[in-house]
């Protein structure tokens, strides 16, 4: 689920792994990529977050069409048996929505780079402008139907179902709203801010995760727009316990819809 700068570096041989670079940056959407252009971890390929990770729908990053983003991991030379790893700039929250949208499509054999770029240069990992060639595949990909959550599903849960807010605690209260136009969060969610489970920017070891998640068998995890709320998943997945379900349209697709708000 995450691997290490240092694994990483012992590994950059292997044939099996594929290495893809995320970096992006709200508000400059061509940042991400220039500095791909300019160094980046030696046969890793680049994705964008705004053009190869989204699709049409609601919310201001919803998912491509399974068949879309198939599609760009064939053009990738991606198959079901590679070790994917992916990294970015920070955390690795943009890193884990990938990582959340391949195993939406049966990938089990992926994993975030821990600490991201910045960790790979405290390690003294290679770097290179080479831009790898790539031999297209076929990927057979098998979806996944117990990861999402739906904007209703949201509206209509009931009994033990945990919502879980990713975004930073001013957002949660509603105290600021950089980005979409209402402020608040969800009635009924907790939050747990996803930058406080890499605190040194790092994720936190499995018995710290534990004391800082909710151990629920059924939970939905949002943020403002589907992309750090992964990173929230992909601790779960660290720590051992059950994920939540993500809710893909998130704050962003919530408001749109006009949906009750919580102060």
């Amino acid at each position: 689920m995450i691997v290490s700068a240092a694994w990483l570096k012992t590994h950059l041989d292997d044939p099996a792994i594929r290495i893809i670079d995320v970096r992006s940056y709200l508000g400059a959407a061509e940042q991400g990529r220039l500095e791909y252009q300019s160094a980046h971890i030696p046969g890793a390929r680049y994705l964008d977050l705004e053009t190869d990770l989204v699709g049409p729908g609601g919310g201001r990053h919803p998912l491509p069409a399974v068949e879309t983003f198939v599609e760009t991991l064939e053009s990738l030379g991606i198959r079901r048996d590679h070790h994917v790893v992916i990294y970015d700039q920070s955390h690795g929250s943009t890193a884990a929505r990938l990582w959340w949208m391949l195993r939406h499509v049966g990938h089990e054999r992926v994993a975030v780079l821990d600490g991201g770029w910045p960790a790979w240069l405290q390690a003294d990992g290679p770097q290179t402008t080479e831009i790898p060639e790539t031999e297209s595949s076929a990927y057979s990909s098998d979806v996944r139907n117990d990861d999402m959550a739906s904007r209703e599903q949201v509206a209509n849960r009931t009994g033990s179902v945990t919502l879980i807010d990713a975004r930073a605690p001013a957002r949660y209260r509603g105290e600021v709203e950089p980005i979409d136009p209402i402020a608040g969060h969800i009635p009924g969610a907790i939050n747990v801010p996803y930058e406080t489970l890499a605190p040194e920017g790092t994720m936190l070891p499995p018995d710290e995760l534990r004391e800082r998640l909710t151990e629920t068998s059924d939970s939905i995890a949002y943020c403002g727009s589907g992309v750090t709320a992964c990173y929230v998943i992909l601790a779960h997945a660290v720590a051992g316990l059950p994920l939540p379900r993500l809710y893909v349209g998130s704050w962003s697709d919530w408001v749109d819809a006009d949906m009750p708000v919580a102060p």
